[in-house]
């Protein structure tokens, strides 16, 4: 990506030929359209090569990737909820240096916005990996993952203000690339936590990652996942995530968010939209519905047409508040 936000040369483009301008800047990140992958739910961006035109999406985000190789969590590792999943994978990645031999060259060639999802246990273990990548093409920004709730350590960024901001400092001295955080539902307040993120240089926030939760197999009397909980995901969370969203729009006017949580269709993401958020990302929905990606841009074309709009960015925070 140049400093004008121009994608590399040999990269394709695709899918901006629209009477309706979707474009979309997340701090200095240009999206073609509003539509991203959510981290853990699309491998590392080839997996669903065939399936996904993603010369139709606005970026891919990759599976959280660690310094070192994890295994994650024992299965089973995923079960189905009413209306969502429960996962409790535990960030299970190839590692750094795996990553940058088989995965960047792949990468390199998609037809859209590359963003490294990036975990760690330690301040210096996020570092170590963006300031690997901070000079890597292929590499158009990074979602720094202080919020999994699958495993022991690193998640504390995610809970605390004063953890979080200095983390996002050190990390922002190791790169001038688009930095987006995801936030945790768990923080005592999420809001604080964005506030203290954007202060150090963040570029936006994700909101927001799964909610803790647990279910047990009534026959056996034994948790359906060996790691006893996870995260619930799907539209269960949906309006727990839109009212997030909302919050935090309200708090921070000017902070790009991007919403997560259960979007199965366009009138489910239109809801993020008008209620703040200028992006969002698909996740569960990728698992039951892979071509939900590959209609997005065009359904959200059609509702702003519906609306009368001919600029995407005109519907962000739009919200009708009663009287």
């Amino acid at each position: 990506m140049d400093t004008a936000g121009n994608y590399p040369r040999g990269r394709k483009t695709g899918g901006e030929d629209r009477r309706v301008d979707l474009s979309v800047s997340i701090g200095p990140l240009r999206l073609k359209n509003p539509f991203l992958t959510a981290s853990g739910t699309f491998g590392y961006g080839t997996e669903f090569d065939g399936v996904v035109d993603l010369s139709r999406i606005g970026g891919v985000v990759t599976k959280s990737l660690t310094l070192c190789p994890r295994e994650g969590n024992p299965p089973p590792r995923i079960c189905e909820t009413p209306a969502g999943m429960l996962n409790s994978i535990g960030l299970e990645n190839c590692g750094l240096e795996t990553f940058v031999a088989r995965k960047l060259p792949a990468l390199a060639a998609l037809p859209t916005r590359v963003i490294v999802s990036v975990a760690g246990e330690s301040a210096d273990e996020y570092a170590a990996v963006v300031e690997r990548l901070a000079g890597e093409e292929a590499v158009d920004g990074f979602e720094i993952n202080v919020s999994c709730p699958n495993v022991k350590a690193g998640t504390s960024f995610g809970s605390d203000p004063r953890l979080a901001g200095p983390l996002i400092a050190r990390l922002r001295r190791a790169s001038r690339k688009p930095m987006i955080v995801k936030l945790t539902p768990s923080a005592p307040d999420i809001i604080d936590v964005a506030r203290a993120c954007a202060a150090e240089g963040a570029d936006g926030a994700v909101i927001c990652n799964t909610f803790p939760g647990m279910v047990i197999d009534v026959r056996t009397r034994a948790p359906a996942v060996a790691n006893v909980a996870g995260g619930i995901s799907g539209p269960a969370i949906r309006p727990l995530a839109v009212r997030l969203v909302y919050l935090a729009h309200r708090a921070l006017p000017g902070f790009p968010i991007v919403g997560s949580g259960g979007i199965c269709s366009i009138e489910d993401a239109a809801q993020f939209f008008i209620a703040g958020a200028s992006a969002v990302q698909i996740g569960t929905a990728n698992f039951f519905d892979p071509n939900l990606l590959n209609r997005l841009a065009s359904d959200l074309e059609k509702y702003l047409t519906g609306q009368g709009l001919s600029d995407f960015r005109s519907l962000i925070g739009n919200m009708r508040l009663p009287a």
